[in-house]
């Protein structure tokens, strides 16, 4: 029987810390090549476990513990690519709960240490498709609970609104030219922030389009097109944290507006560029996401429309100092980026990527 004073004492614990935690940054972008076209980037790193997954890590534990499924002897288990287990290994011990992440053994090592810093450890797996069944054997052998991002994501956040990410932006929005953003733009891991943002737009009665943005090596955008759940990819995403080899459970395709397949050359190129930009170093889903703006951008700019788009930041770059802005790493594993790194030489003063 679950010990309805401990259910209120860890609900109380995340709740604490949600209040320690300011809202994430909005940052405009110093773009006058597109004049008339703002783009933003909401700034998830500045999360205390550094990612958007920090949002997804709080409302799971929630959602757990409010259904009954974990109490204070409870084992939490999650697959992951390494960003939500950071995040749930830090609830894990705020609640004092034994974490295990089962992950891919290309794991970037600076999540490794992370997850392990909150004390969780790590149990690996040689690919992606893995990871499913292996934490699920695990939950069943410890008789603890699989978190199952990929499946609870989309309905663990309240999508109407609370201070959810979709809520955040907008109420940060209402003071720009352009308060409404013709599109916002995301890519894909569980599917549950583009589910929340979704379903927010729609339920908001807002004019923003989605348009969600799939790496190489995952499944979402041709799901998206062809209807057809049963799809699978062979080899796993090369942009940790986003792309999928199944369609996972939380990707809601009918709140889509719009996708497009991002070249993993362009997303490490545009990573780069805005470092450049903005002074710092970002993570290459970062890169995917605000490819996919830039393409949208210039589409406005081609046809003389105005007004603004947002995207997400999704995590630093220093976490991937061993992969992502490692030269011999990329040339191993994606191959050269200067096809793209010449299209946004262009773009810096054409304001067009063709």
């Amino acid at each position: 029987m679950m010990s309805k004073q401990w259910v209120k004492q860890a609900i109380a614990k995340i709740e604490a810390d949600f209040q320690r935690s300011a809202d994430t940054h909005l940052i405009k972008l110093d773009l006058p090549q597109l004049d008339g076209i703002d783009i933003y980037l909401k700034d998830e790193s500045t999360h205390p476990t550094g990612s958007l997954k920090h949002r997804l890590a709080r409302s799971l534990f929630l959602y757990a513990i409010s259904n009954g499924w974990v109490n204070e002897h409870t084992s939490i288990i999650e697959s992951s690519s390494g960003s939500t287990a950071v995040s749930e290994a830090y609830f894990s011990r705020l609640l004092g709960l034994p974490f295990i992440a089962v992950m891919p053994s290309s794991t970037a090592k600076t999540k490794i240490e992370q997850i392990e810093f909150y004390g969780g450890q790590c149990h690996f797996v040689d690919h992606s498709s893995k990871i499913y069944a292996e934490s699920q054997r695990l939950a069943e052998e410890l008789n603890g609970h699989y978190m199952d991002q990929f499946t609870y994501a989309e309905r663990a956040t309240d999508w109407r609104g609370n201070n959810n990410i979709a809520d955040s932006i907008f109420n940060q929005m209402q003071k720009e030219p352009y308060p409404i953003p013709e599109w916002i733009v995301m890519s894909p891991g569980t599917g549950g922030t583009s589910a929340t943002i979704g379903r927010y737009l729609n339920y908001q009665q807002l004019s923003t389009k989605l348009c969600v943005v799939d790496p190489e090596n995952s499944v979402f955008y041709d799901y998206y097109h062809q209807g057809d759940q049963s799809i699978t990819c062979e080899n796993g995403s090369k942009i940790e944290g986003i792309g999928r080899p199944r369609v996972e459970p939380s990707f809601i395709a009918g709140v889509v507006d719009d996708m497009k397949k991002i070249p993993d050359a362009a997303s490490l190129a545009t990573m780069n560029w805005l470092a450049k930009l903005i002074g710092r170093k970002v993570g290459p889903s970062t890169g995917t996401n605000l490819y996919g703006v830039l393409e949208l951008a210039c589409a406005m700019k081609q046809t003389g429309q105005t007004g603004s788009l947002v995207t997400l930041l999704c995590d630093s770059g220093e976490r991937y100092l061993d992969t992502y802005y490692n030269a011999q790493w990329i040339d191993n594993n994606i191959g050269s980026t200067a096809q793209y790194d010449a299209l946004l030489e262009k773009f810096n003063t054409s304001g067009s990527l063709k």
